[in-house]
C-alpha cells in the first residue's frame, strides 16, 4: 500500500473524530448555554403580604415560600406590610426597581375590588403588575361570637333586624372581599349592617372571640380551627357545595340565602421585573404547588391548593374580572 493511498483511507476517519469532537465540545456548552439564559436570582426574594401576620394571604406566602427558598437557592422572606386593605403593599409594589426580587400575593380585594372602588387607588392593577401563579381558592364564612346566642343563620338574621345598632359585622379589612360579601349578605337579607374593618384577620377574631364584634365575615380557613375547637360558631360557608374541611356547615344557599362566591392568592410581579425573571418564578411556584408536602400544608391549614400556569393564571383573573367588576359596580358601594 502506497503512502497516498494510506493517506486517502485514513482522512475521511479523521474527519469522522474531528466532527465528534466538535459535536462533543457543543453538546457540553448546551447546560452552559441553557444556565446562562436562566436569570439568576442572587438575592433574597421578599413576598409582600398587604395584611398583618396570622390571616390566610399571610399562611399561604409562608408556605410556598419555605419551598421557593430551597428550590431558587437564595433566602425568601415574607414582608408583612398591613394597611388600606392592602392597597398600601400594592403601591409600593408597583415601584420597585427593575434589578430587586421582589413578589406580592394579593387576592381580589386588592386586584379587582379596590380599583373600582377607590379614587385615589394609585395602582393599576392590569398596567403595574404582571399575573405569576394562582395558588389556592378559599370560601368565605359567617361566624358569630360564643356571646350571642344564636345557632343558625335564621336565627342571626332576625337577631340582627331586631337589633339594628348592635348589628356590627367585623371584617379584616374595609374594602376587602369579605367587606363586600358582608354587604351582599345584608343586601339579600334586608338587613342594615354597620360593617367594621380591622387591620387583619387576626384582630378581627380576637375581638370575635372576647365578643367585642359580634358577627364577622372572613375567610374560611381562619375561622374554621376556632369554630372546630367551640371558641366560635360558623353559621354558612360561601361555596357552591359543602367545604370538604366542614362538610357539617351549610351553604348560604342551604341556609336561606341565594349567595355563593369564592376568592383566590394569587402571586404578582411588578411589571418592572424583567420577563425572563417572571417567567423563572412561574416555574418555580408551579412546582412547588405540585409537591405533596405543600398540598398536605394547606390541607392541614384547611386551604384549598390550585397548581397553574402563568397562562392558566391570565385566563382566570380574566375571568374573575368579568364576572365581579358589574356586581362590585352594580351595588354603589363607596369607601
Amino acid at each position: 500500500m502506497t503512502p497516498h493511498s494510506f493517506r486517502a483511507r485514513w482522512q475521511p476517519t479523521r474527519r469522522i473524530a474531528a466532527l465528534a469532537v466538535a459535536a462533543g465540545l457543543v453538546a457540553a456548552a448546551l447546560p452552559a448555554a441553557h444556565a446562562q439564559a436562566q436569570p439568576q436570582l442572587d438575592t433574597p426574594l421578599r413576598i409582600v403580604v398587604g395584611y398583618a401576620p396570622g390571616g390566610a394571604t399571610d399562611r399561604v406566602a409562608r408556605i410556598v415560600g419555605d419551598k421557593l427558598a430551597a428550590r431558587l437557592g437564595v433566602p425568601v422572606v415574607v414582608d408583612n406590610k398591613p394597611g388600606a386593605g392592602g392597597r398600601l403593599a400594592a403601591q409600593q409594589v408597583k415601584a420597585t426597581p427593575p434589578n430587586q426580587n421582589v413578589l406580592m400575593l394579593a387576592n381580589p380585594a386588592v386586584m379587582i375590588v379596590a380599583p373600582l372602588v377607590f379614587k385615589d387607588n394609585n395602582y393599576d392593577p392590569e398596567r403595574d403588575f404582571v399575573p405569576v401563579s394562582h395558588v389556592s381558592d378559599y370560601d368565605f364564612a359567617l361566624a358569630v361570637s360564643p356571646t350571642l346566642p344564636v345557632r343558625e343563620l335564621s336565627h342571626l338574621l332576625a337577631w340582627m333586624r331586631a337589633n339594628p345598632t348592635q348589628a356590627n359585622v367585623g371584617v379584616p379589612a374595609t374594602g376587602s372581599l369579605p367587606h363586600f360579601f358582608a354587604l351582599m349578605v345584608g343586601e339579600k337579607a334586608n338587613v342594615q349592617t354597620q360593617v367594621i374593618g380591622y387591620r387583619g384577620s387576626a384582630p378581627l377574631i380576637n375581638d370575635l372571640l372576647g365578643g367585642q364584634v359580634p358577627v364577622a365575615v372572613d375567610t374560611a380557613d381562619g375561622m374554621l380551627p376556632q369554630h372546630d375547637a367551640g371558641k366560635l360558631r360558623i353559621l354558612a360557608l360561601s361555596g357552591e357545595q359543602r367545604s370538604p374541611f366542614a362538610p357539617k356547615i351549610p351553604t348560604f344557599k342551604e341556609a336561606g340565602l341565594d349567595l355563593a362566591a369564592s376568592g383566590w392568592n394569587t402571586f404578582f410581579a411588578p411589571a418592572s421585573m424583567p420577563k425572563d425573571k417572571v417567567e423563572r418564578l412561574a416555574v418555580a411556584i408551579r412546582a412547588v404547588m405540585q409537591d405533596p408536602e405543600t398540598t398536605q400544608r394547606f390541607k392541614d391549614s384547611q386551604m384549598t391548593p390550585v397548581v397553574s400556569s402563568q397562562a392558566q393564571t391570565v385566563a382566570m383573573l380574566k375571568a374573575y374580572r368579568a364576572q365581579w367588576a358589574p356586581v362590585v359596580q352594580k351595588s354603589g358601594y363607596q369607601p
